[in-house]
C-alpha cells in the first residue's frame, strides 16, 4: 500500500509490505512520485537480503542495524532521470520531440523561401520574354550585312 503526505514543500512516499516492512521517501514536488516508488522497493529487496530476518532485532531502537547499501541507492537516486531508465528514456523522447518540432519548422521556412524563389524565377521568365520580344521587333528594322 503507498500513501502520500503532501507538505507544504514536500512529498511524503510511504509504502508497507504486507510482511509488515516499510519504506519512506520525503522528496520535493518535482521528484517523480514511480521513481520514488522505485527507489523504496529497491531499499526494501536489499534490505530484505542483506539484513537478518530477525524482526526482534528490527523493532528496537538503536539495534545496531548497518546499512550501508543505503547511502548508495540515496546518491544514485539524486538524479531521477539518470536512476530510472524510464525517466531517461521519457528525457531523450522530450529532446528528440524538441528537435524534431524545430527541424520541421526550418523545412517549412525552407518551402516558404522556395515557394517565394519559384515565384521570382516565373517572373524573371516572363520578364526576359517581354524582354526577347521587345528586343527582337526592334531589330527587326536593321538588317546586318
Amino acid at each position: 500500500m503507498y500513501v502520500y503526505f503532501i507538505l507544504p514543500a514536500y512529498i511524503c512516499h510511504i509504502y508497507v509490505r504486507s510482511d509488515g516492512l516499510a519504506g519512506v521517501v520525503i522528496g520535493d514536488h518535482e521528484y517523480p512520485k514511480r521513481v520514488a516508488h522505485t527507489l523504496i522497493n529497491k531499499i526494501l529487496a536489499t534490505f530484505e537480503k542483506e539484513v537478518p530476518n530477525n524482526k526482534d532485532m528490527w523493532s528496537k531502537p538503536n539495534s545496531g542495524i548497518n546499512l550501508p547499501f543505503l547511502s548508495e541507492h540515496l546518491n544514485k537516486y539524486q538524479d531521477p532521470q539518470e536512476a530510472d531508465a524510464m525517466s531517461k528514456v521519457q528525457k531523450e523522447l522530450d529532446e528528440t520531440k524538441i528537435i524534431l518540432h524545430n527541424t520541421i519548422e526550418a523545412l517549412l521556412e525552407r518551402d516558404e523561401k522556395l515557394d517565394a524563389l519559384v515565384d521570382r524565377s516565373a517572373d524573371l521568365s516572363v520578364q526576359s520574354k517581354a524582354f526577347y520580344k521587345t528586343a527582337r521587333k526592334t531589330n527587326s528594322c536593321c538588317v546586318i550585312l
